[in-house]
């Protein structure tokens, strides 16, 4: 089926668009997902649950968290949904911690939870730049630090969400593109750490996806449009669907000697 690529399209947020499942892909495998409750976390914990993994579904929203987790559950899987503020040190360590009590050793963390917005630089405020730089960069670390013990006993695999704007400028996106810029020079450092460990570390660039997030998106006052009109293609945007197969694959034993690299999906946007 062709995807809708309009944004705003309901059935790209229910991720039904693209959704392809290679069943059993995952069995056996233990997953954490962030942002798990909508757009690219949601799709992403689908699919991992419709492949066998047992997930556990992280999102700052406790009702979305139990949302998706239920609709694994519904479909034959296994998963726990768990209110999460990924920027909270204490607590990140005791989600996984319950993770790995419940479901056993944790193999695979998709770091997909993230914020943003446009805004003119100079009235880019200080508490809102270090809240982007917070669930954008720290929350990825948290996350990885914490389940780094768990991967390293047996092996495993990070998958971190990226942008376009992680790769390349984007207009009216300081604080955003620094923080994405940060979590692609961290995934490339941590697969170079542990190279010899047994644990790869990747990421997925997508461009516009249809989500949530990108519908906060909104040019700010002054803003030059035509700013922005290299920042889409002919493409369009993507399902979130789309993305999370990539997020998949390079979870999967197909990828098993990629590590620190950076997928593009995106529509030739980056090209």
């Amino acid at each position: 089926m062709k995807p809708n690529r309009t944004l705003g399209n309901p059935d790209a947020e229910r991720g039904t668009e693209a959704e392809v499942v290679f069943a059993g892909r995952f069995t056996d495998h233990v997953a954490v997902v962030t942002g798990a409750g909508s757009g690219i976390g949601r799709a992403t914990a689908r699919r991992l649950g419709a492949e066998g993994a047992k997930v556990s579904c992280l999102d700052i929203n406790a009702e979305n968290a139990a949302s998706v987790a239920a609709e694994i559950t519904a479909a034959g899987g296994t998963a726990k949904g768990y209110a999460c503020d990924i920027t909270d040190e204490d607590a990140v360590m005791a989600v996984i911690a319950d993770t790995a009590s419940n479901f056993g050793r944790i193999t695979v963390v998709a770091n997909v939870a993230g914020i943003g917005g446009f805004s003119h630089t100079v009235d880019q405020s200080l508490e809102g730049f270090n809240r982007i730089m917070a669930v954008n960069v720290t929350g990825t670390f948290l996350i990885s630090k914490a389940s780094l013990p768990h991967l390293l006993d047996g092996g495993g695999v990070i998958v971190n969400v990226i942008s376009t704007a992680g790769v390349m400028g984007q207009a009216y996106s300081a604080a955003y593109c620094a923080s994405k810029g940060a979590v692609v020079q961290f995934t490339k450092a941590l697969a170079v750490e542990y190279i010899d460990k047994g644990v790869r570390v990747n990421g997925v660039a997508p461009g516009g996806v249809d989500t949530p997030l990108a519908w906060n998106f909104h040019l700010p006052e002054g803003a030059n449009p035509k700013q922005l009109d290299r920042l889409m293609t002919p493409m369009g945007f993507c399902s979130p669907a789309e993305v999370a197969g990539a997020i998949c694959y390079l979870a999967s034993d197909e990828a098993s000697y990629a590590s620190g690299s950076i997928l593009s999906v995106d529509g030739a946007l980056s090209a």
